[in-house]
């Protein structure tokens, strides 16, 4: 039995289907049971909890084997890093008392850094309390910079005329789609061939800078004098709470970007096969990030 968190989140739904897929027991949780109901139609078991709720989590993952495991954002909490140590708490308990023999964990890059990278401090934490587990085999995937963090852009765009944001415009990120995170997990969940505890790089396709992002966006809906502007903490922290944050995520967001401006935030391993994923920014602008584009100016 496998059991998937997050499962209607952009990484747990691709772990889901492509395990259901191979015809195999797995058990979905989620916060909301209708948005669960695509994966019961495939065979899946559904389980609604809340994400820090330990008692219903212990449940949820009960004659579980293996179990893919995250903290999901929660932008608008007050607190944002109570609320990551009250999840990995949660799923530290579910996993030591159902004894479940093999975890994949959705980290990030940074995540070796104990502070100063924002949210990932609290993926940090998670690493470490999962690896106090006795007998536990977790794989800890220290994932690039997603994709999908592009998007807020449509926004910018709409607003502004411009990308714009508190990252560097050269700064080489490692980009990942996240559905390439979430064939990684379902690979190494399939396969169940890890021990003891390691991490993991995934480093996207290739390293991109938000400048060159600008261009193949603008390339791709017709603008091809589209710009990204590198702008200041004191313009971006209203914006980000404008846009559904709380003041402690917006200024956790700006502390991150300061550690990936700075290089303290950054991959450790030279790219290489094993930390490379297929799918490139272009492709994920033509197929998600234009359609995105599209729809908000057809709502407009």
């Amino acid at each position: 039995m496998y059991v998937i968190t997050g499962a209607t989140g952009n990484t747990g739904g691709v772990v889901a289907e492509r395990l259901l897929a191979k015809g195999e027991k797995v058990r979905v949780v989620g916060r909301d049971a209708k948005r669960l109901e695509r994966f019961t139609k495939q065979g899946g078991e559904a389980f609604v909890a809340d994400a820090t709720d330990a008692g219903a989590l212990t449940k949820a993952f009960s004659g579980a084997t293996a179990a893919y495991v995250m903290v999901p954002p929660n932008i608008s909490a007050p607190d944002v890093r109570a609320y990551q140590e009250q999840v990995s708490d949660a799923l530290v308990s579910a996993i030591e008392k159902n004894g479940v023999k093999y975890a994949v964990v959705l980290s990030s890059f940074g995540a070796d850094k104990p502070d100063k990278t924002g949210p990932v401090a609290g993926l940090y934490n998670f690493e470490k309390k999962l690896e106090g587990i006795p007998g536990l085999n977790a794989l800890f995937l220290r994932a690039g910079y997603f994709m999908e963090n592009i998007l807020p852009q449509v926004g910018v765009m709409k607003s502004l005329g411009n990308m714009g944001g508190p990252v560097k415009e050269d700064l080489l990120l490692p980009m990942i789609a996240t559905r390439d995170i979430g064939a990684v997990v379902a690979d190494a969940l399939l396969r169940l061939d890890f021990s003891g505890k390691r991490p993991r790089e995934l480093q996207g396709a290739r390293d991109v800078a938000y400048r060159e992002a600008a261009r193949i966006i603008g390339t791709a809906i017709g603008k091809p004098d589209l710009v990204y502007k590198h702008l200041p903490a004191a313009m971006l922290k209203p914006a980000l709470m404008q846009m559904g944050m709380s003041s402690n995520m917006a200024g956790l967001l700006l502390e991150m970007a300061d550690a990936l401006d700075s290089g303290y935030m950054k991959m450790l391993k030279p790219r290489s096969p094993e930390n490379t994923t297929p799918t490139t920014l272009e492709t994920f602008v033509t197929e998600v990030f234009v359609p995105a584009y599209q729809g908000k100016a057809a709502r407009a």
